[in-house]
């Protein structure tokens, strides 16, 4: 059954200003999801709709990334679509398991997932050095890395990237651009298989999404575009403060 949520106008339009926020920020250093789910929920969305939502904006997303990639011939589909298969799985399984988790449980676990994400978003390494020889080889890593951190895409989502990113350094040995391009194809596969779950499961509310994706599109374009040049700590710090705000004032609700 479909997923109801009335909101007013004003609220959604609020939500297209933080969704060009999180669309400009994401572009320059990630971490999008981490403004804009909290966001969805402090607007009054439940949590397992909140999620399904905000995967709609990440499909559009990820989405454009990989099929630039792919028609540049930066990535070759025959090189990725086993990993994307994997990862796809992962995180139809991760997605089905997060809808059977207690609406009660979810507004205690997202905020939690978020706030341990943020700490990683803070503190992760800029430049994460690889190992000269892969430690998994390309079956083993399709088998257990790609689907885990797939699973984790499909019950909550940010940082994922960043996770693929540091997996393909770590275990495959790869350099930061080239497992940077990776991931965003294993992104987009995870993203996809979510949202057919959520969608299948009612959790998506298409208006609010798609005026998002708007919102999203507006701020990756200025992100890309701008001749600022801005200390990319500055905006993390400004990623993770943006998400405490908005959690907190959903807590209070």
């Amino acid at each position: 059954m479909m997923e109801t949520v009335e909101l007013s106008m004003i609220s959604i339009l609020v939500l297209v200003l933080i969704a060009v926020v999180a669309g400009y920020i994401d572009t320059l250093v990630g971490g999008g999801g981490l403004i804009t789910i909290p966001a969805l929920l402090a607007a009054g969305i439940p949590p397992i709709v909140a999620l399904g939502t905000n995967k709609l904006q990440a499909v559009a997303g990820s989405g454009t990334a990989s099929l630039t990639l792919l028609l540049k011939g930066k990535v070759q589909f025959s090189e990725v679509r086993w990993w994307m298969l994997a990862a796809f799985i992962g995180s139809a399984i991760g997605s089905v398991a997060v809808q059977f988790i207690d609406s009660g449980a979810l507004r205690v676990i997202i905020p939690v997932v978020l706030v341990g994400i943020a700490i990683y978003f803070l503190f992760m390494p800029r430049n994460i050095e690889p190992d000269r020889k892969p430690r998994l080889n390309r079956t083993a890593y399709g088998l257990s890395a790609v689907p885990g951190v797939g699973f984790y895409d499909g019950m909550f989502g940010p940082g994922t990237g960043s996770f693929f990113v540091w997996a393909g350094v770590a275990l495959r040995g790869q350099t930061m651009v080239p497992a940077t391009i990776v991931a965003k194809t294993l992104n987009f596969a995870t993203n996809v298989a979510s949202l057919l779950v959520f969608v299948a499961f009612g959790k998506v509310l298409w208006l609010v999404g798609g005026a998002m994706i708007v919102g999203q599109f507006i701020g990756a374009s200025l992100g890309a575009r701008t001749l600022l040049k801005i200390d990319p700590s500055v905006l993390r710090y400004l990623v993770i403060l943006m998400c405490g705000i908005i959690l907190l004032a959903w807590w209070r609700q």
